[in-house]
């Protein structure tokens, strides 16, 4: 079972900040405050949007045939994806 890497604070909802990692390896571990990548904080459906976007080429024709849904669905649905890219890129600390 693979977990989620949680990104919400369960108490007041702000985006949550990475403070260590570790090597399973080597068990090296860095230490700090890291904000997450602004593709983590997207929601899992846009997260697989984009990656199947991406599979498809950059290709709305094809993304709208595999999802069985119009052109224009799609169109917006990119646009929103752009738009809360826009808007966490403006937010950032």
């Amino acid at each position: 079972m693979n977990k989620k890497l949680p990104i919400r604070c369960p108490s007041c909802e702000s985006f949550l900040k990475v403070k260590q990692l570790q090597c399973d390896k080597c068990e090296t571990e860095v230490s700090g405050l890291y904000s997450l990548p602004i593709i983590s904080q997207l929601s899992i459906d846009d997260q697989k949007f984009i990656l199947d976007f991406a599979k498809a080429s950059g290709s709305l024709k094809i993304m709208a045939q595999n999802m069985n849904l119009s052109y224009p669905t799609v169109r917006n649905k990119l646009d929103e994806i752009i738009n809360s890219i826009n808007t966490l890129e403006t937010n950032e600390d």
